[in-house]
Order: C-alpha cells, then sequence, then structure tokens
C-alpha cells in the first residue's frame, strides 16, 4: 500500500486510508456524488484534506478505489452459477438464488453502483470496465449455460447464447437498480424475485420451471 508519491504506507496509514474510504462510502448512500468534497470526507473521518491527498489524488480517485474493492467481490456472482443444473426443479431453484444474490449484491452496494453507473453512462472508460466486469461475472456462465443447453438440444439452435446471457443479465441490472421504484407500481419485493426468476428460467431454457 503506497500514499500518492509513492512512500510505503505503514499500518497507522493504511488504517487512515481504509477510514477515509469508510466515510466516503458513508457519503455517498446519502449526498450526491457530485456534492462530495473533500474537506466534507477528511472531517468525517477526523482528519485533514492534506491527509486525503496523501492517499488519493482526489474524490474521484477514492471513488474507483472502492469500485476496484466491489468489482472484486462482484465477480464471485459467478459462483451462484458453477456447477449448477437448468433441469427440472434444480432449474427454477438455480434461477431462484440466481436473483435473488443478483439483487442482494445491488442493494449492500447501491450507493457505490450509482456512481459506477454514472460514470460509465458519461464514457469513462474506468467506470464502464468495472461495471462490465460485475456483469461479466454472470454473463459469461449464463451464456454457457445457454450453449449447454443447445449442444443437448434443449434449446433451439436458432438461439444466439451470448445475445440471451447478454439480454437477461442487462435486465437483472436494470431490475436491481430500479428496486425501491417496483413499489410505485403496487409491486413488493417479495413478489419481485419469482416472476424475475420466471423471465430467467425461461431465457435460460425456453420453458417454463417445475416447481
Amino acid at each position: 500500500m503506497r500514499t500518492v508519491d509513492g512512500r510505503v504506507a505503514g499500518r497507522r496509514g493504511q488504517a487512515t486510508r481504509q477510514k477515509l474510504l469508510d466515510c466516503l462510502s458513508e457519503m455517498l448512500s446519502s449526498s450526491p456524488y457530485r456534492d462530495v468534497k473533500v474537506i466534507d470526507v477528511a472531517r468525517k473521518a477526523g482528519t485533514s484534506p492534506a491527509t486525503f491527498y496523501q492517499y488519493f489524488p482526489d474524490v474521484e480517485g477514492a471513488v474507483l478505489e472502492i469500485a476496484e474493492q466491489m468489482a472484486t467481490e462482484g465477480a464471485a456472482l459467478t459462483e451462484l452459477l458453477e456447477g449448477r443444473s437448468w433441469a427440472g426443479k434444480a432449474g427454477w431453484q438455480t434461477a431462484q438464488e440466481l436473483v435473488d444474490g443478483f439483487l442482494e449484491f445491488w442493494r449492500k452496494n447501491d450507493a457505490i453502483l450509482r456512481v459506477v453507473d454514472l460514470g460509465a453512462a458519461e464514457g469513462d472508460k474506468r467506470f464502464y470496465k468495472l461495471r462490465m466486469k460485475i456483469l461479466n461475472s454472470v454473463n459469461n456462465s449464463l451464456a454457457d449455460a445457454v450453449a449447454e443447453l443447445q449442444a443437448k438440444g434443449r434449446v433451439d439452435k436458432d438461439v444466439n447464447p451470448a445475445a440471451v446471457a447478454g439480454s437477461l443479465v442487462a435486465m437483472l441490472a436494470a431490475v436491481a437498480s430500479h428496486q425501491k421504484g417496483f413499489t410505485s407500481w403496487g409491486v413488493k419485493q417479495a413478489e419481485l424475485k419469482p416472476n424475475l426468476a420466471l423471465l430467467v428460467h425461461l431465457g435460460v431454457t425456453g420453458r417454463k420451471p417445475t416447481r
């Protein structure tokens, strides 16, 4: 762990650096990204702006650090699909657990994901790559699942596995980022999950699930 000027940060320095990141994460959950200033993060962490600049070039640099950590955690989403079956009742279970894990990850990281989405939408390649790192953890596994079913003759040969997987992942991400908005449509969280899982199951297998 090094400071901006290349010096190795000691144990206390690393603790201070992490505290700054934790305070920034907390502030992002209650304030618009553009409104967060270095002086406010430093004050919340009980230190000075000069100390902040020892570890990060600016707020955006610190946000990218948080996003990197989050994207690394997001890569574990692939575990929701590894070695899982899409046949019969097991397939319905797989779809449900994928939806549950995906929505939970988005809820847990809602604040930083909003910033990542904003940066990606504005064309910032750094944020775009982080967003794709998270989505690819599910996209690639789904594409493999569709291709495997296709090879066994269970999915129509005209289906494009990558297109189906990409569409499903884009849907999951859009729904996950809009979870709070569903209540205004009269949809409860408990109702959202099984219906989203139904769409995922239909998308992968082309069939209604066996429950």
